[in-house]
């Protein structure tokens, strides 16, 4: 089959690869038909490059058709349309019982510390072999593909694999309710959903923060008040004024590690992806520090008592961050990976009705798998009005 391969910093290859295959009476072989670039994936591109292996294969956002299961997969069959959630958890053990599926203690990569095993996302998160390919292996298929009608766009349903329940949590984890001001600090695609769902979830006001005009423009269109950080001196400080002095009630950081604006972690990370991997990745994993102008921004705009929900990837160890600040003006921090299955029922429902989050036209560009390494630069350079990226495969 053919699949997106990675090779190295900036340097991902479509190749011919072997066919996936069951292993275990838990899985499936997915025949993907649409897949899509994220933002986490961009971070694969170039910082987290310490972790991956020559000839990985990434992405984590699928719908297809399956094509076989395994003797315990009984809720799909053969010929099913379905979306594959992102992480992959097995909704028996302690932590799927909690509906905390991203912390799933059959799939946790305890070698790492880390929680769940994701798709297309490094040794950190299991090697598990990615969705930007013709074909897909899903482990725990028993529970994580979700069946969607046959109705309908592939992107109408694609985006519950991560961006939308992404965005969801994030609102969610913000507290927006009737009345509320949240601010949304990075309109690229999880910042877009955000904003769209805190106002269909009644925020009195939703302010959008990015400096790329065609990211500004479509949250314009959504009836969101947009700040273009280009043409302020403090990003903070103006949304200070902007919500009545004190602050939105909530706000969400959907930027996460590579945020503009910190020129020396950049350089860190920059000299760290310059080194042998076995040099690189446990300073990477043991000192790495972020970039943290969008998340800082967060916390100093954010009004005392509020919220800071966080939806952008971070990785770093040794994040400085304000505790005094943060202490004094009693803020409440909400993160962490989607838990994709604890919200994709009322999506669905949402979805189902219909468009109400402009699903249908999200996608700027769609392409073919073959050219997905043209795709990823363009996704990266922001060219092009590129916001989000669908595969057709």
């Amino acid at each position: 089959m053919k699949a997106l391969t990675w090779h190295g910093k900036r340097d991902v290859r479509v190749e011919d690869v072997p066919d996936p295959r069951i292993e275990e009476p838990t899985d499936a072989v997915i025949d993907v038909t649409s897949t899509a670039i994220c933002g986490s994936d961009l971070h694969l591109y170039e910082v987290l490059s310490p972790f991956l292996d020559e000839g990985d294969i990434l992405g984590h956002e699928a719908i297809g058709v399956v094509e076989e299961v395994g003797s315990d997969v009984t809720h799909i069959r053969p010929g099913d349309r379905v979306v594959v959630p992102f992480n992959i958890s097995c909704g028996r053990c302690f932590m799927c019982d909690q509906q905390l599926y991203a912390q799933c203690e059959t799939t946790q990569v305890r070698e790492h510390g880390k929680g769940a095993a994701l798709f297309g996302y490094t040794r950190l998160y299991g090697s598990v072999a990615g969705a930007q390919a013709e074909l897909l292996r899903v482990p725990m298929a028993h529970f994580g593909p979700i069946p969607v009608p046959e109705w309908g766009l592939d992107q109408h349903w694609l985006y519950l694999s991560d961006i939308l329940p992404t965005a969801w949590q994030a609102v969610q984890y913000a507290g927006v309710g009737d009345g509320s001001t949240v601010a949304v600090l990075g309109l690229g695609p999880v910042g877009q959903f955000a904003t769209r769902i805190a106002k269909y979830r009644g925020a009195r006001r939703v302010i959008g923060v990015d400096s790329v005009p065609e990211r500004l423009a479509r949250a314009s269109t959504f009836g969101i008040d947009v700040v273009d950080t280009t043409q302020v001196d403090d990003v903070a400080e103006h949304l200070v004024t902007m919500a009545d002095g004190r602050g939105p009630d909530a706000t969400i950081d959907a930027v996460g590690m590579e945020a503009h604006g910190s020129r020396g972690a950049k350089l860190l990370q920059s000299v760290v992806n310059m080194l042998p991997d076995a040099v690189a990745e446990p300073l990477a994993d043991r000192y790495g520090i972020d970039r943290l102008d969008a998340l800082h921004t967060s916390i100093r705009a954010t009004r005392r008592g509020g919220t800071v929900s966080i939806s952008g990837v971070y990785g770093g160890m040794l994040d400085p961050m304000p505790m005094l600040e943060m202490f004094d003006r009693g803020l409440q921090i909400r993160m962490g990976q989607a838990h994709v299955r604890r919200w994709t029922g009322e999506l669905l429902a949402l979805l189902g009705e219909n468009d109400v989050f402009g699903v249908d036209d999200f996608a700027t560009h769609q392409l073919p798998l073959a050219e997905a390494p043209s795709a990823y630069e363009m996704f990266q350079k922001k060219s092009d009005g590129c916001i989000k990226v669908v595969l057709n495969v």
